[in-house]
């Protein structure tokens, strides 16, 4: 089970009482190394190692995830005292939180939707996750200076969370909820984390979660939501150590017996909608979900208690509650992903629940998101689906993907931003007509009608701040990106096989002594460590028949730029801007697959796979900070890599020029990302190839050489070193004006003064700091080098003779 987190990467909420802040984060997928395949072997040389075996040597292994589902608010007070509205709508102390008996005005906001991106898995290593950034109303993710900001750095954490974990055993109801509450806010700075853990505030919040306060319930269910979201694996870790796993499945299991039960008619379900059994489910199964995510402890508590029953109850009411459901379906992508044990539960009961959603019409946006999510938990069962219907399964599957790539994002975001604007202008002139139809009934003192204008506007205003926001298009939209990125994602899936295990591995070492083992390989398996690259034929059938090609590199394309203007004019829905580049960026992963499994036939021919190139290197070039934005450039050069070694093993002329490639290695081999230089090498390693088979390009290679060469000796990286080395080996191996150029540049002498450099490296370096899988690909760079130094010195000897 590898972790994952988030992600993420899109909106975010920022507890705050009466205010739901937005803001967006940022992330870095992590990448490793791929081995490109020699175009010509004029030298004993083994078959490069696949960075993920097979499929994988360039199809990133996407885990389908989301973004911290944080809880927003509950209910907390404001005093009526508390000043202009600025100052009523700043950060409460623990005080405010928990003073309820002066209350006048109590502000709730509902959990907005957000969602989880998707984590990438490579090789064996464990995959982390995404580092969240310190929550900040500005979204400037500093964590110092949010905590300076907020009084909450240092020490004085221990302030306010002594006493909000004091007022969690107060016998009022409403203090321990307002606690819940405050606390919920206080675990997203991150500071603030140590002195919670010091104070044991998990095995404070635990017992809550069975208070007899429906309310209170909620909010520590809440509050045990966030921590688990901000906290990481280690908090997690430390929540199941702190046995959170008990009271919580038995609040998960009172909950699906009160769904059965009719305690309260609907009418009281309705007025009490914050308090109600479903409400406090949705709290509960998100803190599920997240500490699944970051221990397997957790996963296998999920299986014995038999936790897939409850939550697939909870699933089946997706017609009345959709958020619930939505919430469980990430649940269950997370737990039943390489949990053999827990798809032997599987029932036919537990199968048509999900079927029944799949196969329920799609009502909303949000109702899209969950189709799209149980697709991709279905697929993690494919194991246990009888090979007879294997087909009619990735059939249906792929054709719930294809209709959700297939409508326009940028459109659906002008459309619900101009439906919002009109539902409050609408909302703006009826109250304005009701106020000067009542307003002036209400005032009978001479003073009253003395108030001017702008306070009443201002107050009116002020009032409206504390009320929850509708946010019912920004919701919708949301969901639709989600869809979207979770089916390129899901699609990417399709295309890799599962990880090898570590028994594959075991033997594997930075010793000499592996050399043996890689000779043996490369002679037993006739030249290839590893099979060739392979999809499935039902998958192949399915993406070719619903054009899934086709969408996905309409997808790839920058976002409406209408879409982008109209959200970076409005603070709640500029975070969809990132999300737009996110879809963007896993468009072009999903491309990189696609062109390194399918055939030339299938992609459009070779013209198709030229324009193709100019597309991707025209999105490319016309950043002229392309640099700067890492994502965009690793899922770029990941694509752009797989499709020119795709074209070069078709002998397909390539349409970079020499200055584009040069520019691209320059920008690319500065980048912090390992896997952005891991690409650019890669990209120099086969254009250079294709360019030592032709006549004129001395000068070209001998750049090409140089640049390698300063890249194999002085990047930090020994997965970059690699790479550049057996880009080296790629240029170098054959053709008249590839010797010429291996003379000038001293390529020789060079290597012979790296190799034992490079051999100690791995030795001191290698073990702990790298994934075994890399370091079988070291070893075999390794093996290669000797060969290759071997085969250059006779090149020498030939023609200085």
């Amino acid at each position: 089970m590898l972790p994952r987190m988030v992600s993420n990467f899109w909106p975010q909420v920022i507890l705050s009482p009466g205010l739901a802040l937005l803001f967006q984060s940022s992330l870095l997928l992590p990448w490793y190394i791929h081995r490109t395949p020699p175009l010509c072997q004029s030298w004993p040389r083994l078959r490069p190692l696949p960075r993920l075996r097979a499929a994988r040597a360039s199809c990133p292994l996407l885990r389908c995830r989301r973004a911290a589902r944080l809880r927003t608010a509950s209910p907390c007070v404001l005093q009526p005292s508390a000043g202009p509205a600025e100052q009523r709508l700043a950060s409460p102390s623990a005080t405010d939180l928990v003073t309820s008996a002066a209350a006048s005005v109590v502000c709730y906001c509902p959990p907005l939707s957000v969602v989880r991106t998707a984590h990438v898995a490579m090789g064996k290593s464990r995959t982390k996750r995404f580092k969240r950034p310190q929550f900040s109303p500005t979204g400037d993710c500093k964590a110092d200076a949010a905590a300076a900001a907020n009084g909450t750095g240092g020490e004085d954490d221990d302030g306010p969370a002594a006493e909000l974990l004091e007022k969690l055993q107060h016998p009022s109801a409403e203090v321990r909820e307002c606690a819940c509450a405050g606390l919920a806010r206080l675990v997203q700075q991150r500071p603030a984390l140590p002195g919670l853990a010091r104070r044991d505030a998990v095995r404070r919040l635990g017992p809550l979660l069975l208070d007899p306060s429906l309310a209170v319930r909620e909010t520590a269910a809440g509050a045990l939501r966030n921590l688990s979201a901000c906290g990481g694996f280690e908090v997690c870790d430390d929540m199941v150590t702190k046995d959170i796993m008990t009271p919580l499945v038995a609040l998960l299991k009172e909950c699906s017996a009160g769904l059965d039960s009719n305690e309260m008619s609907p009418q009281e379900k309705k007025d009490q909608n914050r308090n109600s059994i479903e409400n406090i489910a949705n709290e509960a199964v998100n803190v599920l979900w997240n500490i699944c995510e970051c221990s397997s402890r957790a996963v296998s508590i999920f299986n014995k208690e038999g936790c897939l029953e409850i939550v697939l109850k909870y699933l089946s009411k997706f017609p009345t509650n959709v958020d619930l459901a939505i919430s469980v379906a990430y649940c269950l992508q997370t737990v039943t992903e390489d949990n053999p044990e827990l798809l032997k539960s599987f029932s036919a009961t537990a199968l048509h629940v999900l079927e029944s959603v799949l196969l329920s019409p799609v009502s909303s946006m949000e109702s899209l998101l969950l189709k799209t999510l149980v697709a991709g938990t279905i697929w993690n069962l494919k194991d246990i689906i009888p090979c007879k219907s294997q087909a009619e399964i990735i059939n249906a599957l792929l054709k719930i993907l294809s209709e959700v790539l297939e409508m326009d994002a940028g459109e659906t975001v002008i459309q619900m931003k101009e439906a919002e604007m009109q539902r409050l202008k609408t909302a703006a002139e009826a109250e304005e007509i009701l106020e000067n139809t009542n307003g002036y009934d209400l005032i009978e003192d001479d003073e009253m009608e003395g108030i001017s204008r702008k306070r009443k506007v201002r107050r009116k205003t002020f009032v409206s701040d504390l009320l929850p926001a509708t946010d019912k298009e920004l919701r919708e939209t949301i969901a639709l990106l989600t869809a979207q990125q979770t089916a390129l994602e899901i699609i990417v899936n399709m295309c890799c096989n599962e990880d090898p295990s570590d028994d594959e591995w075991e033997e594997l070492s930075s010793s000499d002594e592996s050399d043996a083992f890689m000779e043996n390989s490369f002679n037993e398996c006739g030249g290839q460590l590893f099979s060739p690259l392979c999809l499935s034929h039902e998958v192949h059938t399915a993406l070719t028949h619903y054009h899934i090609p086709k969408k996905i590199f309409e997808k790839t394309a920058f976002p409406n730029s209408t879409a982008v203007d109209l959200c970076s004019r409005n603070s709640t829905w500029k975070p969809l801007i990132r999300k737009m580049n996110t879809i963007q960026c896993r468009a072009l992963l999903c491309l990189q697959s696609l062109v390194s499994l399918l055939d030339v036939e299938h992609l459009g021919g070779a013209a198709a796979l030229q324009t193709l190139a100019q597309h991707l290197s025209q999105l490319l070039f016309s950043q002229p900070d392309f640099a700067k934005r890492a994502d965009f450039l690793e899922a770029i050069s990941g694509a752009l890599r797989a499709l020119l070694q795709t074209m070069a093993s078709k002998n397909i002329s390539q349409c970079m020029t020499p200055d584009q490639l040069m520019t691209l290695c320059k920008g690319g081999i500065h980048s912090s990302n390992v896997a952005v230089r891991v690409n650019v090498v890669s990209i120099l390693g086969i254009t250079g190839s294709v360019l030592a088979k032709e006549d004129g390009t001395l000068e070209t290679l001998k750049n090409v050489g140089c640049f390698l060469l300063e890249v194999t000796t002085k990047d930090p990286s020994l997965v970059v070193a690699g790479e550049a080395l057996d880009a080296l080996f790629d240029v170098f191996a054959d053709g008249k004006e590839a010797e010429r150029a291996s003379i000038q540049i001293k390529l020789l002498s060079a290597l012979k003064e790296f190799q034992p450099v490079f051999k100690m490296k791995i030795r001191k370096e290698g073990k702990g700091n790298y994934s075994t899988d890399q370091l079988c690909v070291l070893d075999n760079v390794k093996m290669n080098l000797r060969r290759f130094i071997a085969y250059q010195e006779t090149v020498e000897k030939r023609l200085t003779s």
